[in-house]
């Protein structure tokens, strides 16, 4: 193996590593910008600005993405948002 293949595979292989999952928060008609914006700051550690501005973002584009890390990391914050009544999705 030569060592552009070495480099180009350790790229790769970095790059495979770092993936980020994403929470995406979808709108809805049921909510209340409060309701979502308090769900945020407790289960996603959000300060009440990103909180907002993401309801804001939810509600005039239909979804914003609110939360990115490991899987064993979103998994739980996922389930937290889907049980507060909010429509998420781990992507």
């Amino acid at each position: 193996m030569s060592t552009k293949e070495k480099v180009s595979e350790d790229v790769l292989l970095e790059e495979e590593v770092l993936t980020q999952n994403e929470i995406v928060l979808f709108n809805d008609n049921v909510n209340t910008f409060d309701h979502v914006i308090e769900t945020l700051i407790h289960v996603c550690d959000h300060s009440a600005e990103q909180a907002e501005q993401c309801a804001i973002l939810v509600h005039y584009k239909g979804k914003c993405t609110v939360k990115t890390g490991l899987l064993k990391d979103l998994k739980p914050r996922c389930s937290m948002l889907l049980e507060a009544g909010l429509s998420a999705e781990l992507i």
